[in-house]
């Protein structure tokens, strides 16, 4: 890209597209992880397809801003994502007492121990405590998951709208179809007061979710289990709902808030 075309593409940004910048910047930070903690501008711009002078002057902006740090082979977290990810930890972390629960549980049962919330079509995981097992489920906190499948969306969509039910259902594979099974599901999860779920999302995979309540009585997210299906046995299932249950209503009891549940 030479001059002209950096300085068109500065005159289109001006022109009610700026958000595309703070996107551009936010695809930068991305590419920083564990396995990468350091990127270099050429990374940059084959990750992004941005042009060199485009990528360069985001870097150095986000440098200024205190989010890139340079380095002797490129650039990695600056000082002001730990600024903001204190921030974010103490507003998104679960309760301490919560954890421990959820710690007791997973020794004790073997396998790993989620909670999710709700949040559009989607349910995100905001806690987790991994099974003592090497085979094991691994769900990181943040990761999305459809609510069209598995046990913690049939708890979720227990006071699911219709609307909202239509919108889950379409994006499924099925289609709007299959909002009928959604709603049986719920119905069926309700009644019994627990959910099961195997290989529907995962393969392999089974769970067993129960609901997590407000003081209401409203579902706001779902406590599950999950783990190799072979560590499932059919006589084991009620007996890890009822140890589950046990758990949320322990957590519910000391009051489970979370931003992405609030509203629900």
């Amino acid at each position: 890209m030479d001059d002209r075309d950096a300085q068109a593409e500065a005159a289109r940004e001006r022109n009610g597209t700026g958000v595309r910048s703070v996107r551009r910047a936010v695809d930068i930070l991305g590419l920083l992880s564990e396995e990468r903690p350091v990127i270099t501008l050429r990374e940059i711009t084959e990750a992004t397809g941005l042009a060199k002078t485009t990528a360069l002057r985001l870097v150095q902006t986000l440098e200024e801003c205190g989010l890139l740090w340079s380095h002797p082979v490129g650039y990695t977290a600056g000082p002001g994502l730990w600024r903001w990810a204190y921030l974010a930890r103490s507003q998104w972390e679960v309760p301490r007492e919560t954890r421990k629960v959820m710690r007791d549980l997973a020794d004790r049962l073997g396998d790993t121990v989620n909670i999710f919330v709700a949040r559009d079509v989607s349910r995100v995981c905001v806690a987790h405590e991994e099974s003592p097992h090497p085979l094991r489920h691994v769900v990181d906190v943040g990761d999305e998951q459809p609510l069209w499948a598995g046990a913690s969306s049939k708890i979720l969509l227990r006071d699911a709208s219709e609307t909202l039910l239509r919108r889950v259902a379409t994006s499924s594979p099925q289609g709007e179809a299959h909002a009928d099974q959604l709603r049986d599901w719920a119905q069926e999860a309700a009644q019994r007061g627990y959910a099961v779920s195997s290989s529907e999302w995962d393969e392999g995979l089974t769970a067993v979710a129960v609901p997590v309540t407000s003081r209401s009585g409203k579902v706001i997210a779902s406590l599950s289990l999950s783990g190799p299906s072979h560590r499932f046995p059919y006589e084991a299932v009620e007996r890890f709902a009822t140890d589950l249950a046990e758990a949320a209503t322990l957590i519910s009891a000391q009051g489970f808030s979370h931003p992405l549940s609030q509203g629900r």
